[in-house]
């Protein structure tokens, strides 16, 4: 089980990134990321935390920790440049702060952020079939979130994903302790989501070939 969106007190969460690894641990996580807002302000900082921190992670545990980032509200234009700067830092796993219905985001941060170098595409909204397309094209993968007030679209982003053949993955996007849910809850996001079971099994595997190619065994 993952979950490859996890903030910490380095961006706007409220725990360590050891708090933040171990409490996922606790609910049977086997694979997470870490992946803290940034723009050009704190990449480079953050980026070296995340990846210092993963790196030292004992190999052992029983939960692996992979060094990510969210490029948060930059103007569009800069997805391309700061997702190539986060690869150069020793980034995994890079996600796109998307469209999501309850924040002030600039018009064309979904299709900008999808012709980027970016791994997933968090909280999209009300995606249009063309970026739905795009993302399919790409092999980005589209996010369900149990983050409140991002979930409000979880339904219409299903539907695009079936429509146009999009991946999608389900994510926490955890900023406090009592957003870590277990991964039957998570599942049940999907649920409710108008995902069936069959479907999110698709999802996991399809997520399960990306981190292989991660170098997640």
């Amino acid at each position: 089980m993952y979950n490859l969106h996890a903030h910490t007190f380095l961006s706007d969460g409220a725990l360590l990134p050891s708090e933040v690894t171990v409490r996922y641990q606790d609910k049977g996580y086997e694979v997470i990321a870490i992946t803290d807002h940034a723009d050009y302000s704190n990449i480079r900082q953050v980026g070296k935390a995340i990846v210092g921190f993963c790196k030292r992670w004992p190999h052992k545990s029983h939960i692996k920790v992979l060094p990510g980032i969210e490029l948060t509200h930059v103007p569009p234009e800069q997805f391309k440049p700061l997702a190539k700067l986060a690869r150069k830092e020793g980034i995994k796993i890079i996600i796109a702060h998307g469209e999501t219905p309850v924040e002030p985001v600039s018009q064309k941060t979904n299709h900008l952020a999808l012709l980027a170098d970016i791994d997933i595409l968090a909280h999209p909204g009300l995606i249009s079939d063309d970026d739905t397309k795009l993302a399919a094209r790409r092999g980005i993968f589209l996010e369900i979130t149990s983050r409140r007030g991002h979930s409000q679209t979880n339904d219409h982003v299903v539907r695009q994903a079936i429509k146009f053949g999009a991946k999608l993955i389900l994510n926490n996007d955890s900023h406090q302790p009592e957003d870590i849910i277990t991964p039957a809850e998570l599942i049940k996001v999907g649920l409710d989501s108008g995902l069936t079971q069959a479907q999110i099994d698709k999802v996991y595997s399809e997520v399960k070939k990306f981190l292989a190619k991660k170098g997640v065994r």
